[in-house]
């Protein structure tokens, strides 16, 4: 499949000059006929047609088998276009850091509270000058082990096309969503569809390196969704989400990342 890959990358390079090409293809088609009905061509293809009245239908239905079949896998990624939107990882994380705060101190008052009865107590028996005991250890401040982590975007980038033809806009985002737990976010996404299209972080924006990542095939052409990164990835040295098409060994989109 590599000189299918060269032959797309070829159009990539035509494709800013597709109006006049085409005009020239249709001229040159236009030519072509005429010299087939001079030269007599046509009336031989006919009478051929004729004389195979059996092989030529057949001859044609296959071809024209092929030419669909082939043009349909190859070329209806270009107008057919899916959406999909799922919410952020930092808006779903971020929500339980309110109520898990309000447990954590609902939880504290309460523990609080049979210490400030003792203390009450101790104060009546003593005459007034009871003195806080290592009991009323819930009156201490919240250690480190309470602190709620916060999803944050490690590193952001906005996306671009590899050319005029394979175009690509729109945000990704790195998300810390847990301590080491980490996921990668496209928003306000577009890109050019095609076969075979998975998503990458690489350390550079060609093709992908040994130290890619493939996250899985591309779930939509446009939208917002996300992409969870396995367990144990360094994702500091991870500069690139990229839009590969793994059939054809094309790039599609690339997004460089920066913190």
């Amino acid at each position: 499949m590599a000189i299918l890959g060269d032959l797309e990358r070829l159009l990539a390079d035509l494709y800013p000059y597709r109006v006049p090409l085409t005009a020239i293809g249709l001229l040159l088609v236009v030519l072509a006929g005429w010299f087939a009905v001079r030269r007599g061509w046509y009336a031989d293809g006919l009478s051929w047609a004729g004389a195979h009245r059996v092989v030529a239908p057949v001859l044609g239905a296959v071809v024209l088998l092929v030419a669909v079949v082939g043009g349909n896998y190859l070329l209806s990624p270009l107008w057919e276009r899916t959406t999909l939107d799922e919410a952020s990882p930092l808006a779903v994380a971020n929500a339980t850091v309110a109520p898990t705060a309000a447990a954590t101190t609902a939880a504290a008052t309460s523990s609080a509270t049979p210490g400030v009865e003792a203390t009450a107590a101790a104060t009546t028996s003593d005459a007034g000058f009871a003195t806080p005991t290592s009991s009323d250890a819930a009156f201490a401040a919240p250690t480190s082990s309470d602190a709620v982590f916060t999803a944050r975007v490690v590193s952001a980038g906005e996306f671009s096309g590899a050319d005029d033809f394979h175009f690509g806009e729109g945000r990704a985002q790195i998300i810390e969503v847990a301590p080491d737990e980490y996921i990668l976010r496209f928003e306000a996404f577009s890109v050019r569809n095609g076969p075979d299209l998975f998503v990458y972080l690489s350390s550079d924006g060609g093709e992908p390196s040994g130290d890619a990542v493939k996250l899985g095939a591309l779930k939509a052409t446009d939208g917002a969704f996300n992409y969870e990164i396995p367990p144990g990835i360094d994702v500091s040295g991870l500069g690139y989400a990229m839009i590969w098409c793994d059939q054809f060994a094309v790039l599609f989109a690339t997004a460089p990342l920066s913190s």
